[in-house]
């Protein structure tokens, strides 16, 4: 087992996939309607989720992103990419109101549209790591994309549901590899959920113990023969690597999350000073339910 992340002295922050958490929400949690009639039992939940994770009085700074369109640049990349496709329009019309929900709680909330919700939080985590102020960067989601963003104890990921963190030692507990080879081994295995199909007869322990050596695609030997790692079907695995070289190196690429996305996330800006009340009151009564509470002994919310 991988040994406990130690948050160092300062704030922590916990940035969040606004979409990931509908997802979940409109899955775990059973439909309601409105009073207007709409389908909301994934905004409520969301609502329940979020307000429940800011009682935590060392939730001090949050951070929320959503893919509002869910294409990005990384459809022009790769035809096969993820859209929007499949998506039961029940869930799909609660983007926006999931948004709504999220600022009304006084969430600073970034609503992506050229980049992916990744993408913001992958770039977050960056800024706030470099800044000494901070204690701990949480990336509070288990998508294995994020792992690629761990770094140490000092940007971990972390299991809302358990409150287990992830640090570095976990990932490569997890996966066999450092974070940074995440992308490459995501390229080689492939990710159903974002469209991306891998190379064939790369499984997770092959990919694994490949990248354990060679860290990036290509730096693999195109013949097994030159492998200095032993690997189960080696040369059919590298056969069809070096077929495919190129589809591994886009897919890589595609799975790599962007640091450079122009958003706000310094500490101060995201520091949580309690809901917006007028907002909350409104978008509540839309859900027909009664806006949270949040006593904490750390000031009036």
């Amino acid at each position: 087992m991988a040994a406990p992340t130690e948050a160092g002295a300062g704030p922590l922050v916990h940035l969040l996939d606004g979409t990931w958490e509908l997802f979940r929400a409109y899955f775990a949690a059973p439909g309601a309607k409105a009073p207007d009639g709409r389908e909301v039992g994934a905004a409520r939940g969301l609502l329940r989720s979020l307000a429940a994770l800011l009682r935590d009085e060392a939730v001090t700074h949050v951070g929320i992103a959503f893919d509002t369109v869910v294409e990005s640049f990384r459809n022009a990349m790769f035809d096969g990419y993820k859209t929007g496709e499949g998506i039961e329009p029940a869930l799909l019309q609660q983007f926006p109101l999931a948004e709504e929900v999220a600022a009304a709680l006084g969430l600073v909330v970034w609503p992506m549209k050229e980049f992916e919700a990744d993408d913001a939080l992958a770039t977050a985590a960056a800024r706030l790591s470099a800044d000494p102020a901070v204690g701990q960067v949480r990336l509070c989601s288990p998508d294995k994309d994020l792992a690629q963003c761990v770094a140490g104890d000092r940007v971990v990921q972390m299991d809302r549901k358990s409150g287990v963190l992830h640090g570095q030692d976990a990932v490569r507990e997890r996966y066999g590899i450092e974070p940074e080879s995440i992308p490459d081994w995501l390229g080689l295995v492939g990710d159903a959920a974002d469209g991306i199909p891998g190379i064939p007869r790369w499984g997770a322990k092959s990919a694994s113990a490949v990248l354990a050596e060679y860290r990036h695609v290509e730096a693999i030997p195109d013949a097994a023969a030159d492998w200095s790692v032993k690997v189960r079907g080696a040369d059919a695995l590298a056969t069809n690597l070096a077929e495919r070289r190129g589809d591994a190196v886009l897919f890589r690429d595609l799975a790599v999350l962007r640091t450079d996305v122009p958003i706000d996330a310094g500490l101060e800006a995201l520091f949580w000073g309690g809901p917006d009340e007028a907002a909350l009151a409104t978008v509540c009564r839309r859900l027909g339910v009664a806006p949270p509470r949040f006593d904490r002994p750390d000031g009036p919310r």
